[in-house]
């Protein structure tokens, strides 16, 4: 295993709290703390922060994200921080996803159907890959890290390392490539593909793009040729390659004979239950279905569904966990963890690495009552919670707003301030200082932004007409005219998609340029709506919860929070100051609240805010720091999150049709489309890679 340590590029010194932030994590982890949490307001730079944290732990580093989107995102940032590192993405490699079930009360069976992105696969195997032989390695992953993986165990003893002048024969190589879940083809070569003309057999791994040509001398290796898989070009000579296996899932033939008598063993168990309860028609699917199974396996190895018999390959007990992700990331002697975790937006990211295993439950259950499947299928799962507890080493959540969970296990009880934010409906804030912050609490703020931006200002203005005050709808349509009049934008927030289409309706019937988003918006066009915000074509954006988190909108002065008042998710406290964060990005940046009634969220929003604030206003007096709105090209938010399908669609119409009429034109546009396919999915763009993918395949390239 390769020894080294992290290479940070640092595009500035840290600021504000981010130094103090830095050396509190740090020293934590060298203190082996095994939860910590940083609570970092909107803004403050926490991903750099972390980076610093890595640079120093020297650990390998798994960083948790709740969705593939903000996981690319994070990626692509460790990517500029740590350049010359292995930094890799590891995400569910389903372009769609059906999974199997039964709904009894309509006798409806679902069968499973997914649709497998390649570009996905290939870095999940580069991941596993860099684990294995690498020390210092970042994966970026989203929660499809506690999902069954095969056995780095069996995974890495099938590696084959191939060097020049070595003695082996063409057969011999062909045998062990089959034997590690390589397709032998005729045609182009594709990941986990290899094929054999002549005396050359020709290769491209699971992990790369990038072929390999092994020449055969009689039984001798004689040249190990590096090959550009699009041009066929000689990049380099090679004096040794190494070869993973094409799956993740290695199962040894004495193992699968006895996996394959295991599962025949519980077949008859099964079988003898559901006919004991009078379920005859279950048993009977049962047996028809498992027996197929099981020929499949013997005759080919391999039959759809294999992953319900997991366990049985594992060679775990029923109940034991699974291996995943986390299995591949360094052990120490004893086999504890030893690397980082880090939980990004753990607010949201934990409870949904909660609710996983509960949810598979169900549907399992419901699949082998009925006898669609034997019991050890419930075997194939997520990890639940506890589990991954056990399976993770020295853990930071990250979060503006961190839950009970984080702040009750970051701090040992003696520290007043966090006990205060703990009791408070588990979200709260603290209401006054309540003395020194005890060195024993593991909760890290970074409250100070580099840029001495501080929390928006807040105020409360009632929903009905009173006063000097119309209404919600009326007063905020006048503030955000006052924005507009100096070139700003503002964001509403509702409670309904109904409600945000309809006074998206209403604000434009008042002449007022408005646009709604919400969850039904299909990505692409929820995508250009808010480009195109930012560049003025629309004066105010209307959503729900999409609003929240995540989006980087400096132009925004004013965020308006309808009904306020109304207590639940998504006017919880947490919410709340989140949606407030959206406005501390501007400068001249302030929130309203439309409430008749000042809830407990509301009382805990406020107080967080204005205590934020001040700790910034003093930081900034204190140096002497003028705040400025973040200055953010435009095009950052294409470039950010836009899935170039319109542009890739343009380009294929405007293609000069000239070019496939002929053989060779036809070959050079095969050519170009693969390299903007693989440029595409180099920089995480997979759904534009997917698109190029099909237009080659149109055309004949595949």
């Amino acid at each position: 295993m390769t020894s080294r340590v992290f290479n940070l590029q640092k595009p500035y010194e840290p600021a504000g709290d981010q130094p103090a932030a830095i050396l509190a994590l740090t020293t934590g982890i060298r203190g082996k703390k095994r939860h910590q949490t940083l609570l970092g307001a909107t803004g403050t730079g926490k991903t750099y922060t972390i980076a610093n944290v890595i640079q120093n732990s020297g650990k390998s580093t798994l960083v948790i994200a709740h969705n593939k989107t903000l996981a690319a995102q994070l990626a692509a940032e460790f990517r500029e921080f740590f350049p010359l590192d292995e930094v890799h993405y590891f995400v569910s490699y389903y372009d769609f996803y059906q999974p199997e079930a039964y709904v009894p009360v309509t006798d409806t069976y679902i069968e499973k159907e997914a649709q497998i992105n390649d570009e996905i696969d290939r870095l999940r195997h580069a991941t596993t890959q860099a684990l294995l032989t690498k020390k210092n390695v970042i994966v970026v992953a989203s929660v499809s890290a506690i999902y069954g993986l095969g056995s780095p165990k069996e995974y890495a003893k099938v590696i084959l390392t191939l060097r020049a002048k070595d003695k082996r024969t063409r057969a011999v190589l062909v045998r062990e490539l089959v034997g590690m879940y390589f397709e032998r083809v005729a045609g182009d070569l594709a990941a986990g593909t290899f094929r054999a003309i002549g005396n050359t057999v020709e290769i491209m791994p699971s992990n790369e793009e990038v072929v390999y040509r092994l020449r055969f001398i009689g039984d001798t290796i004689s040249k190990i040729e590096e090959i550009d898989p699009i041009t066929r070009q000689i990049q380099a000579e090679q004096a040794e390659v190494i070869v993973f296996p094409a799956k993740h899932f290695v199962t040894p033939e004495e193992v699968k004979e006895q996996a394959i008598k295991d599962i025949e063993g519980e077949l008859k168990e099964q079988l003898a239950l559901l006919r004991r309860s009078g379920k005859e028609l279950d048993a009977e699917r049962l047996s028809r279905r498992t027996r197929q199974d099981i020929a499949l396996m013997r005759e080919i190895g391999y039959c759809s569904g294999i992953e319900n018999y997991s366990r049985h390959f594992d060679r775990r007990k029923a109940g034991e966990p699974p291996h995943t992700l986390l299995s591949y990331f360094p052990r120490k002697e004893d086999g504890s963890p030893d690397f980082l975790t880090v939980i990004d937006e753990s607010h949201v990211t934990l409870p949904q690495i909660a609710g996983m295993q509960a949810g598979d439950r169900a549907r399992k259950d419901t699949l082998v009552d009925h006898g669609f499947r034997l019991p050890s299928a419930r075997d194939n799962r997520p990890l639940n919670f506890e589990e991954f507890e056990e399976t993770v080493g020295e853990a930071i959540y990250v979060s503006a707003t961190p839950g009970s969970y984080e702040l009750e296990h970051s701090s040992d009880g003696t520290c007043k301030l966090h006990n205060v934010y703990r009791m408070q409906n588990h979200r709260g804030v603290h209401r006054k200082p309540l003395g020194k912050h005890p060195k024993t609490c593991s909760v890290v703020e970074q409250i100070i932004r580099p840029t001495g931006l501080v929390d928006p200002q807040v105020d409360v203005r009632p929903i009905v007409s009173k006063g000097k005050y119309e209404g919600q709808v009326k007063d905020f349509i006048r503030e955000a005219e006052k924005g507009t009049k100096r070139g700003a934008r503002s964001l509403v927030t509702v409670l309904t998609k109904k409600m945000a289409e309809d006074l998206a309706d209403f604000l434009r019937d008042k002449n007022v340029r408005a646009e709604y988003i919400h969850s039904e918006v299909k990505t692409v066009e929820r995508i250009q709506i808010l480009t195109d915000f930012r560049r003025g074509k629309f004066d105010v954006l209307v959503g729900v919860n999409l609003l929240r988190e995540g989006l980087d909108l400096p132009e925004v002065e004013l965020v308006g929070i309808l009904d306020a008042d109304k207590e639940g998710f998504l006017r919880s406290d947490t919410s709340l100051i989140q949606t407030i964060g959206r406005a501390a990005r501007n400068v001249h940046g302030r929130v309203i609240l439309y409430a008749d009634n000042l809830t407990g969220s509301m009382q805990r929003a406020l107080e967080e805010t204005n205590r934020r604030r001040e700790k910034q206003v003093a930081y900034n007096k204190k140096h002497g720091i003028t705040p400025q709105t973040i200055r953010k090209q435009i095009r950052d938010i294409s470039d950010q999150f836009v899935k170039s399908h319109t542009k890739a669609v343009a380009k294929m119409v405007e293609m000069d049709t000239a070019m496939l009429k002929t053989t060779a034109g036809r070959k050079k546009l095969i050519t170009q489309k693969r390299r903007e396919m693989l440029e595409a999915a180099k920089n995480l763009d997979f759904e534009t890679a997917a698109l190029l993918r099909d237009e080659v395949k149109a055309i004949g390239g595949m």
